[in-house]
């Protein structure tokens, strides 16, 4: 799993991540044969809570115009804000 994600690992940690998974792959397997045992007849749900649309409504309301916007911009261009480059040393 470590080569297909490409992370360099130790022996020692390829042998502990290794055991972890192990514990997680047989804790799943607990949990599965928990779940056709105990719940194969409930009946799935998918809203506990009874509330549908909790969300506000969307309104329209005044907005700042693009200028309002960029007058403190500390550095702007062509109607833009001007930021240091997240990818690159810019």
């Amino acid at each position: 799993m470590a080569k297909l994600a490409n992370l360099p690992l130790s022996s020692d940690e390829e042998e502990k991540y290794s055991g972890q998974l192990s514990k997680i792959l047989d804790y799943i397997d607990q949990l599965d044969q928990l779940n056709s045992l105990t719940t194969s007849d409930v009946e799935p749900t998918y809203n506990v809570s009874g509330l549908s649309n909790v969300t506000r409504p969307d309104e329209v309301g005044k907005s700042l115009t693009q200028d309002e916007v960029l007058q403190n911009a500390s550095s702007k261009k062509n109607g833009l804000f001007v930021t240091k480059g997240v990818f690159s040393d810019e």
